[in-house]
């Protein structure tokens, strides 16, 4: 898919949460119950796992196979291995990411850990520095070196760096999320602990950590990680290593970072748009750059939350004749299931705009937005503007009144229907 506007993915992938998941011992999740989508594992778990097995057999030569692993809410899934490698100083491990029923770009991913000691005097995590020095060394000589030295991690092939600030991770570290970082070393440091070596589990033992993605840059060119400025490949998330299928928790936490990464350009003009077309139509609008155009999808609220948060000068809010008459009837969640068209509304909205009585009838009986946008344009009744001022009114009350904010309502081809503007208080 190009990224052309905004795109309707996430950054790196999908991550979430879920209560009601089993696991199996082969450690893909089945589904929380009879006749619900299978759930799935984060990339950070898998990394997870994977370290975990390298780390066992550096220290007692073996690797586990099905590793088992501890999940930040408790519960113990185990992985197959699908590499394993060992040599002086080093052991290396894989696992495939299963993420479940989840469309998940980086469903089948081999995650691999190279963990290698970490040299006493190497570089602290984000001071730089190159690839540790040394080789083989036993755990008594790694204890010796100093715990505090704790664990480190690099950007293998496949894994992408961070270079624009507004993410989790400083620029010029690995995108690796700070949960992953701590799941993977606690587990690192209960490994350790089984074989005698005491160190910090916030630190983890003294080693680097190197995760690798094959085939994650191309699989990063179809998430957001490109506009974003992580360069080289995929994202590792997950913030309790479970992914459930479609969940909301991850396209909101993309929109949350693509705010965030923006404003700390200096971005001071951003548009939030319900998809492709409308995207490109607030973009060619306002001539705004790529970074300043923001897939919200459905979820109108806690994007505007979290745009009052970073205070920009201006937001525009570009959507579908269908989706923002939702927004005009006062909804914030604009998916499906949770609202819809509601055709009175509309034909009430034409009534005040001089629309005939039969119009007005008709509307009430259509069969689709759609096809309500396409009467009042014939007429020249202009519905799409009503919207446009209803949808701007509700979000207005959403917006941190020092924001300008304006609105776009766009037709299937992209074009410009209806618009409404309103300064900041």
């Amino acid at each position: 898919m190009a990224l052309g506007g905004a795109v309707r993915l996430t950054i790196g992938h999908t991550h979430a949460v879920s209560e009601r998941l089993s696991e199996t011992a082969a450690g893909a999740p089945r589904a929380a119950r009879a006749g619900k989508l299978r759930y799935g594992w984060t990339t950070g778990a898998c990394a997870q796992a994977a370290a975990a097995a390298a780390l066992e057999a550096l220290l007692g030569g073996a690797f586990p196979d099905p590793v088992t692993i501890e999940l930040p809410r408790g519960r113990r899934p185990s992985f197959p291995l699908a590499e394993r490698a060992q040599g002086e100083g080093w052991a290396r491990a894989g696992v495939i990411k299963d993420a479940g029923d989840d469309p998940d770009v980086t469903h089948g991913a081999l995650i691999v850990a190279t963990v290698r000691w970490r040299e006493r005097g190497a570089a602290p995590e984000g001071a730089g520095g190159g690839a540790p020095r040394g080789g083989g060394r036993s755990a008594a000589a790694a204890a010796a070196s100093g715990a505090k030295l704790g664990t480190v991690f690099r950007a293998g092939p496949g894994v992408g760096t961070v270079t624009l600030p507004g993410l989790p991770v400083a620029v010029g570290e690995p995108a690796i999320n700070p949960s992953p970082r701590r799941m993977i070393r606690a587990e690192l440091a209960r490994v350790a602990g089984r074989h005698g070596l005491a160190c910090d589990s916030e630190l983890g033992p003294p080693v680097v950590v190197e995760i690798s993605v094959p085939g994650g840059e191309e699989l990063a060119k179809r998430t957001w990680n490109p506009r974003l400025g992580i360069v080289g490949g995929i994202s590792i998330l997950g913030t309790t290593g479970v992914v459930v299928p479609y969940s909301c928790s991850a396209w909101i936490a993309s929109v949350r970072q693509a705010v965030d990464v923006a404003t700390r350009q200096g971005i001071d003009h951003l548009a939030a748009a319900t998809g492709d077309a409308s995207a490109r139509a607030a973009a060619r609008r306002h001539r705004l750059p790529e970074l300043a155009v923001i897939d919200m999808g459905d979820f109108v609220r806690p994007t505007l939350r979290h745009v009052s948060r970073r205070r920009p000068r201006r937001l525009t809010l570009a959507g579908g004749f269908a989706k923002f008459s939702k927004l005009a009837a006062g909804a914030l969640d604009l998916h499906s299931q949770r609202s819809q068209v509601d055709l009175r509304f509309l034909a009430e909205l034409a009534r005040e705009r001089g629309a005939r009585p039969g119009l007005v009838d008709a509307i009430e009986r259509a069969n689709s937005a759609l096809e309500v946008l396409e009467r009042c344009l014939a007429e020249g009744v202009p519905v799409a503007t009503a919207v446009a001022e209803r949808a701007l009114a509700v979000a207005r009350a959403e917006v941190d009144p020092r924001v300008e904010l304006d609105v776009l309502v766009v037709d299937r081809a992209g074009a410009i229907v209806g618009e409404a503007v309103a300064s900041s208080r």
